[in-house]
């Protein structure tokens, strides 16, 4: 009895863990120099976009979060209850980056609110200054892989 026990529990952490990493993809940034490797977990339904990086204490380096709305359209985002600065990168339908705002944490209401300049159908909140280091800017691409 005990080591059918063990072995549902292994099964049970596999498919877990499997779930786990279906949230995840490696994207790359085209800088026209280098293609620079984020792990980024996906946000894709309301309740993961709502909550998005709050609460991190920290997000380690080249991690991040991927935001993917349904529509291309202007997109705005918030710092509440967001505890690390974070650069948000704007991207268009064609994986072309259209904007990048540079986002301190909300310490007190009302909090600043980060609209893109262009219409986005994908947002990538990475550590502040990540674009800065790596030398991101407008008009690079994404790549999934």
């Amino acid at each position: 009895m005990k080591k059918i026990f063990i072995i549902f529990s292994l099964i049970f952490l596999i498919s877990c863990a499997k779930n786990f990493d279906e949230k995840f993809s490696e994207i790359y940034i085209d800088n026209g120099n280098n293609l620079i490797k984020i792990k980024a977990e996906i946000a894709d339904d309301n309740e993961e976009r709502l909550k998005g990086l709050m609460f991190r204490e920290n997000l380690n380096e080249n991690k991040g979060m991927l935001f993917v709305f349904e529509n291309e359209e202007y997109q705005t985002f918030w710092m509440k209850n967001t505890l690390i600065s974070l650069d948000i990168i704007f991207i268009d339908e064609n994986l072309k980056i259209v904007d990048i705002r540079y986002a301190q944490p909300c310490k007190e209401e009302p909090c600043v609110l980060y609209k893109s300049s262009k219409p986005s159908k994908y947002v990538l909140e990475v550590n502040g200054n990540f674009t800065i280091i790596n030398n991101v800017k407008i008009g690079d691409k994404l790549i999934f892989k």
